[in-house]
C-alpha cells in the first residue's frame, strides 16, 4: 500500500468516543481517529510502539507518570509496554501509528459491518 485514504474508509467504533478509520502495512497499524470531547482513556499497555499526533483539539496525555497537554501539531511518543492514558479536554482528530500491526484492530475490522 503506497497510499492511503482515511476518507474511504470503513469508519470504526475503536472505544467508547473513539472512532475512526484504519490502515495497516507489513509492520504497522495506522488509525486517523475522532475522539469526542470529555473521552477519557484508562490507563492502559500493549505490546506495540505508538506515536499519536494531534491534527486538530486538546488532548491531555499521561505516558509513565507524565502529563503534558497536547494540541494541534504535537505528538507522543508510547514505547512498548509503558503504561499510558488520555483525557480529550475538546474534541480532537489524531493520527496514531503502531508498530508492530495492532491485530486487535484487524480483529474488530472483521466483526464491525
Amino acid at each position: 500500500m503506497s497510499f492511503i485514504n482515511f476518507n474511504s474508509g470503513k469508519i470504526l467504533q475503536i472505544w467508547d468516543g473513539i472512532s475512526g478509520t484504519l490502515a495497516h502495512t507489513e509492520n504497522s497499524t495506522f488509525g486517523y481517529f475522532t475522539i469526542e470531547n470529555g473521552t477519557d482513556l484508562p490507563e492502559h499497555s500493549h505490546i506495540h510502539e505508538q506515536c499519536c499526533h494531534v491534527l486538530e483539539g486538546e488532548l491531555e496525555f499521561t505516558i509513565d507518570g507524565e502529563t503534558q497537554l497536547l494540541t494541534k501539531g504535537m505528538a507522543a511518543f508510547i514505547p512498548s509496554m509503558a503504561p499510558h492514558s488520555a483525557r480529550a479536554l475538546t474534541a480532537c482528530k489524531v493520527i496514531d501509528c503502531f508498530t508492530p500491526v495492532r491485530e486487535d484492530f484487524v480483529a474488530l475490522e472483521k466483526l464491525q459491518p
